[in-house]
Formats: C-alpha cells, structure tokens, sequence
C-alpha cells in the first residue's frame, strides 16, 4: 500500500510522463510472467521507451489535467503504459512482442495528441519508421537521378553515332 506521499509524488510523475511523452501505448499484460515482462522492458529500453506497470485507480487521477485524459477508459485490469518520443517504434515492438506472445493485449494509445484504438496502433505498427521512411526516399531520388543520366547519356552517344546533316548532299572532296 502507498501512503499519501508516495501517492501524490506517483501522480506527480505519471502527470508529468503523460503530458512530455510524444507517444502513450497501453496495454493489458495478464499472464505474463516476470521474464517476459522483464525481456519486453530491455527491447523497449534500448529505443528510449519506459515500459511501466500501472495503479489504475491513481493514474486515473494523474491523467485528469494531462493532454491523454481521453485514455482514462483504458485503465481497467492490469494495464502498463509505454511512454516514448517514437509511437511508431513503441508500437512496433509492442505488435511484436504481442504477436509473440498473446497474454499481452494492444488496447490503445495516443500519438501526438491523436487518441488511437487498438486498430490504430496496429497500423502504427505497420507504418516505416523515420530512419526507413528517408531510406525509401534517398533510393526513390537517386534512381530516379542515375536514370536521368542514364538516359542523358544513351541519348548523347546516339548523337555521336550519327552522320552529319546533310552529309549526301554535300559535294565530295577531289582528288
């Protein structure tokens, strides 16, 4: 049980990770071990994101005056929020791990203040993250520079292939 401090320095920081983190997902993970669990918080870990086991009853009340108040429905059952800059990323690894494992259950989330249904984080999940979504560009770009070249240069060699203009019409020189 927590005493009254450690209750109002728990809403404090919950308050706090709510309102500065770019990207909530929550989850139910009954059934999960504390190896699992503890596997789930090192992938997460390693990409910046806090994966934490919740209080419903006082997030609830941390919540209240944060930009994720709309997640409060979420918070029934054992529920643990992952808190995090990247959603795409945070949602990846959760699908994954999910998918792996089916005792942890995507119920939603918020990306950039945009409130998500379980539907929703899945198809963040799907999405590139920033790193692959500049790789498809860099590649979209340079093939289409290397075929511009590519074409400028076959065109050129054709026009260094050819006859002059004319070149039948114009008288021969005498020997």
């Amino acid at each position: 049980m927590m005493n009254k401090e450690q209750k109002k320095t728990y809403i404090s920081e919950m308050s706090s990770q709510f309102e500065n983190s770019k990207a909530v997902m929550v989850t139910h993970y009954q059934g999960l071990t504390m190896p699992q669990l503890d596997e789930l918080r090192s992938k997460m870990r390693e990409h910046g994101i806090i994966f934490k086991i919740t209080k419903n009853r006082i997030t609830k009340l941390a919540l209240e005056k944060t930009k994720c108040k709309d997640l409060a429905k979420l918070f029934t059952g054992p529920t643990a929020v992952a808190f995090g800059e990247d959603a795409i990323m945070s949602a990846r690894i959760l699908a994954k791990f999910a998918k792996d494992n089916e005792n942890l259950k995507l119920i939603g989330g918020i990306m950039d203040n945009e409130v998500l249904d379980q539907t929703g984080v899945q198809n963040v999940a799907n999405l590139p993250t920033l790193d692959e979504a500049r790789a498809n560009i860099v590649g979209i770009l340079n093939a289409s520079a290397s075929k511009l070249v590519s074409i400028l240069l076959a065109r050129s060699e054709k026009m260094s292939n050819l006859p002059p203009e004319n070149s039948e019409t114009q008288p021969k020189d005498k020997e």
